[in-house]
């Protein structure tokens, strides 16, 4: 499993040097160019499909032993300088770029393009300040970058950053970074080997209107798919005044040999442990995680909820659907004495939601869940995996608009779920010795505004489906001194190791009142 956190979180982090009152953008003229080109979308589609009929052939570093002296205390010695910042979208946009090291070493060729022309920037080391004795220091003219990042206006954070493989990922709405996304993923949980292929270009296009969206453009090229994107970026602002960020994504993705399945929009993210621990964790914090749930939007117009688990070993969760409606990962709960963590604020961390433009047709959301016993590496994966992409030879055009907030829209006349508790079953009270050994209790609050004047009495009821097992008790009531929370709760036994799907929502009449919640119990680890 790729260390995503690893990479991203160390180096993508690394702050721009502190300045003080107006800071000079940079003029072309201060950074190396190449000759210019005729640059398209088109022509970069064109070129992804001619490189899909041909071989595979990894873009080797220049200087790969320099590179891999670049450590992780090295890296942070090199800083890009603020005076070549590069400005684009009439000053709106600020561009810094991500040197080369140990933990980011595959070269990224890097073009800014103005009036249909492209013009690659040329690495030199005068764009960073490097110490004379870090090893960057001896590493050649042109050996290419990293990735490249946008800045916060002062220059003392990004909100923007794109570095290792296909991901990349924005601090919006919070100025805080949580789960990334990718370009792709490509036989990730499968029997074949998971790759990993990377934006090997970028083409930051300028122009000079401050309202428009920053236009990238990226060549993606690993062993078994090319592809050719066109990204616009821009940031908005929501109800609550917090700056959100928008991507507007269109892949022209082509096979050049055969997987076992193809992964469109996909996240990676991480979860160790939340309301209902698979144990005691050993942390002291209540909860960590940058997740909380994967929902969905389905092509018939149900809304689910699935709350994430840390499994006991690796599984994978198919939502079958066709054309879906929208699909992410969540960070519902924002309640900071839920972490009490105030380092690095996992109640701040981002929402992120994809809304497919046009049909996509047959296929399902994958979300696969990875065991971990630590908060440094990415354990879970969500994805669309089309029904019928993964053959050599295939070509597909997938668009998105990819949103990085605080919460997707959602509908006042539906309840969200805002947690889910487990424990033991049975009334309380029993000693041990009275209880079932493989009786659990499962609790689901639901909070929404069409709870509003019912009460007991109202009608409300739960509908409940389990895939084996026993239920009892199920009951569901608005919960004392709380406005417009619901809480369902019931008891299941089920003996065995095999996995249990359960399926609530809280239903009035003929019409649902919340959303589909689903979940997964290992009854012997749960």
């Amino acid at each position: 499993m790729l260390s995503r956190r690893h990479v991203v979180a160390s180096l993508g982090s690394v702050p721009a040097a502190t300045i003080l009152g107006k800071y000079a953008r940079s003029e072309l003229r201060d950074i190396e160019m190449g000759p210019g080109s005729p640059f398209s979308f088109d022509h970069l589609r064109a070129q992804a499909r001619a490189m899909a009929e041909q071989s595979y052939a990894e873009a080797k570093a220049a200087d790969p032993f320099v590179i891999d002296q670049i450590t992780y205390d090295a890296y942070q010695q090199i800083k890009y300088r603020p005076d070549r910042t590069i400005a684009l979208v009439g000053g709106h946009d600020q561009v810094q770029l991500f040197h080369l090291g140990r933990y980011a070493p595959h070269p990224v060729k890097m073009a800014l393009v103005k009036n249909g022309e492209a013009r690659e920037i040329i690495y030199d080391q005068s764009l960073f300040d490097i110490p004379s004795s870090n090893p960057a220091a001896q590493l050649s003219h042109g050996s290419g970058f990293a990735g490249f990042r946008l800045m916060e206006d002062g220059l003392k954070s990004d909100w923007f950053s794109a570095i290792g493989a296909s991901y990349f990922r924005s601090g919006s709405p919070f100025d805080q970074y949580g789960l990334s996304a990718r370009g792709i993923a490509v036989n990730t949980a499968s029997p074949m080997a998971e790759e990993f292929p990377r934006f090997e270009r970028f083409w930051l296009e300028d122009s000079d209107g401050q309202t428009s969206p920053l236009r990238v453009y990226a060549l993606l090229n690993g062993p078994s798919i090319v592809g050719a994107y066109r990204m616009e970026i821009r940031r908005v602002e929501n109800a609550k005044k917090l700056l959100e960020t928008e991507m507007l994504i269109e892949a022209d993705l082509h096979l050049r040999a055969s997987v076992d399945r193809v992964g469109i929009a996909p996240f990676s993210s991480m979860f160790w442990y939340g309301e209902a621990p698979v144990q005691q964790p050993k942390d002291w914090r209540p909860e960590i995680h940058d997740s909380d749930g994967l929902a969905l939007l389905t092509g018939s117009g149900e809304r689910i909820w699935r709350p994430l688990r840390n499994p006991p070993h690796v599984s994978t969760n198919a939502f079958v659907d066709t054309n879906p409606r929208g699909f992410g990962l969540l960070q519902r709960d924002r309640d900071f004495e839920h972490y009490l963590d105030d380092g690095v604020f996992y109640d701040k961390r981002p929402s992120v939601w994809v809304e497919p433009v046009g049909e996509w047709g047959a296929g399902a959301v994958h979300l696969v869940e990875m065991p971990t016993g630590e908060e440094t590496w990415d354990n879970v994966v969500a994805y669309w995996c089309p029904a019928d992409f993964n053959r050599a030879g295939q070509n597909k055009t997938f668009a998105y608009k990819l949103s990085w907030c605080d919460q997707p829209p959602f509908p006042d006349t539906l309840a969200r779920t805002i947690g889910t508790w487990i424990g033991i079953g049975g009334p309380p009270g029993l000693s041990f010795k009275e209880r079932s050994p493989n009786k659990v209790k499962i609790v689901i609050d639901f909070e929404g505004a069409c709870f509003e004047g019912l009460d007991g009495s109202s009608g409300v009821e739960l509908v409940l489906n389990v895939s084996r097992g026993r239920i009892s008790n199920p009951s569901s009531y608005p919960v004392v001194g709380e406005r417009n929370r619901w809480r369902a709760l019931f008891d299941l036994d089920a003996s065995g190791i095999d996995a249990v799907d359960l399926r609530a929502y809280l239903r009035r009449g003929d019409r649902a009142l919340s959303e589909t919640w689903i979940y997964q119990l290992n009854p012997l680890t749960s």
